[in-house]
């Protein structure tokens, strides 16, 4: 069963941002690499199809497919890396409250992609405004 991460975009306020701060480690060939402190104990179900959704300001935006999940080092030093597909997928703008670390997420609860539903040129502060009042 595939199971999903949220985690909140700490830095970046839009997906462009986001992009630009990605741009210099994927010219040099650099895998995009997640650090995180824990590693899931759902990690077999994150690779098998799971992604790896981001919090922009209050709001779901993108995802990415995770591709391994291993943990580096060992006792107090341990970490997890996630190394995550190079293609952010946009999706429907979908609010979220702050928490901190990450959050599984079901993938019944996770939003639906806008590739193809003519969506990706809507600004995301309209997406926003649409999917508050029930329009989206």
């Amino acid at each position: 069963m595939t199971v999903h991460l949220i985690k909140l975009v700490v830095g970046c306020d839009t997906v462009e941002d986001l992009l630009d701060w990605r741009a210099p480690q994927a010219q040099a060939g650099e895998p995009w690499i997640l650090r995180t402190r824990q590693t899931p104990k759902r990690a077999a179900e994150l690779i098998d199809g799971g992604s790896l959704y981001r919090v922009y300001k209050g709001a779901i935006l993108t995802r990415q497919r995770i591709l391994d999940v291993t943990t580096v080092g060992e006792g107090p030093n341990a970490r997890c890396e996630m190394r995550l597909d190079e293609v952010l997928v946009r999706v429907a703008p979908t609010p979220r409250r702050a928490f901190q670390g990450w959050r599984y997420l079901e993938a019944r609860d996770a939003p639906a992609d806008l590739a193809g539903e003519g969506g990706e040129d809507v600004p995301v502060e309209l997406a926003r405004q649409l999917r508050g009042a029930g329009l989206w």
